[in-house]
């Protein structure tokens, strides 16, 4: 048996009715960048995060560095963002001016270690960039109280957390404000580049609207130096289709996180691990081991294809060598970074493939 790692085709033929209409909806219209469905799915998303505002962008990373001008955060300012993420995190901070400040991880939950703020707080701190890495929130109560105590923002990168649930309340409307990727291998996924800031706070959201375009309110009039980062009408209607099944497919991946989890238990391999209140959306099942290559090798001969997040933590990537940060000076990250390996997930993963990755996995093992 073949095992994808995602069936990227599945969603289209389960939705093609209703994304071949909306498509056509669009075409029809003549009218391709901020309009009706923008606008439609600028209010369906914030119902279903739970906030008062969101304003679609050009993708994720756009989202993150617009909150970060929105709020004035620039040269001369830190941000601290976690040492394990995407470096898209990084990136975001550094486009603004600011300067990325990495924090350990819980190694049990790969997510921001809130005992550790502190340390890290200057008097050059704006803001906390908490991501909700592999779909599993931060300990975002934590996170908001050191946040609120020294008078910083807090920041979500929600690109990997589409319907993940915290202590009752969603991902994205956790902190100040959530920025959003929807590129197509997504929980919620687009046909193409997109993202969305999510907030509950006015100024910002309208803020954000002005950067995206410009740095225009009206056409030709421009208030700020601003930026082409434009959610447009097509991925729009196409996110308004999928946004209706999002919890639906969520609960699939559920079914076969819990699966995983009961097949590979006392495997030797280290499995997710779930605080109390935390709804995970399971974007991606993570496990580790200290042969990751070795079982990734194996499990490849079999026909299942697994991927590495992330091969190389963004303190040693060449991009931050100016950080003169060497190996050894973020152990905890380093180790998942050795150990990490990502097994299938998705809405249209069988419960056939699902045994035929535990099964594959134990013969290793």
């Amino acid at each position: 048996m073949t095992v994808p790692f995602l069936d990227m085709k599945a969603p289209y033929r389960e939705l093609q009715a209703e994304l071949d209409s909306a498509w056509r909806r669009v075409m029809e219209s003549g009218w391709y960048i901020l309009g009706a469905e923008v606008e439609a799915f600028e209010r369906e998303f914030a119902e279903y995060v739970g906030v008062k505002y969101c304003v679609g962008v050009g993708n994720g990373l756009d989202a993150l560095h617009l909150i970060l001008r929105a709020y004035g955060i620039g040269a001369g300012d830190e941000v601290i963002v976690p040492a394990n993420t995407y470096i898209a995190s990084w990136l975001a901070v550094s486009y603004a001016g600011a300067s990325p400040v990495p924090v350990e991880p819980l190694e049990a939950t790969c997510n921001l270690d809130p005992s550790r703020l502190e340390s890290a707080i200057s008097s050059r701190t704006k803001a906390v960039m908490a991501v909700h890495l592999y779909g599993q929130p931060a300990e975002m109560d934590a996170i908001n109280a050191v946040a609120r105590q020294h008078g910083l923002k807090v920041i979500e990168d929600a690109a990997q957390a589409h319907g993940a649930g915290y202590r009752g309340r969603r991902a994205g409307g956790l902190g100040d404000a959530a920025g959003w990727s929807f590129y197509p291998a997504k929980n919620l996924g687009a046909l193409g580049d997109a993202g969305a800031v999510t907030t509950n706070d006015p100024d910002l959201a309208e803020k954000v609207r002005v950067l995206r375009n410009y740095g225009s309110q009206v056409k030709y009039h421009n208030l700020h130096k601003g930026f082409n980062s434009r959610l447009d009408e097509l991925q729009a209607a196409l996110l308004r289709v999928k946004l209706k099944v999002l919890d639906e497919w969520n609960a699939r991946r559920a079914q076969i996180a819990a699966r995983y989890l009961d097949g590979l238990k006392d495997s030797g391999l280290t499995l997710p691990f779930v605080p109390q209140g935390m709804q995970p959306n399971w974007h991606l099942f993570v496990v580790r081991s200290p042969n990751r290559d070795a079982l990734q090798a194996h499990l490849k001969r079999q026909g299942i294809e697994t991927l590495i997040h992330y091969p190389v933590p963004p303190h040693l990537q060449p991009a931050y060598r100016e950080m003169g940060l060497s190996e050894g000076a973020f152990p905890i990250t380093e180790r998942i970074h050795r150990e990490a390996l990502s097994l299938p997930m998705g809405p249209h993963l069988s419960r056939e493939e699902a045994d035929a990755v535990i099964a594959a996995i134990r013969a290793f093992v």
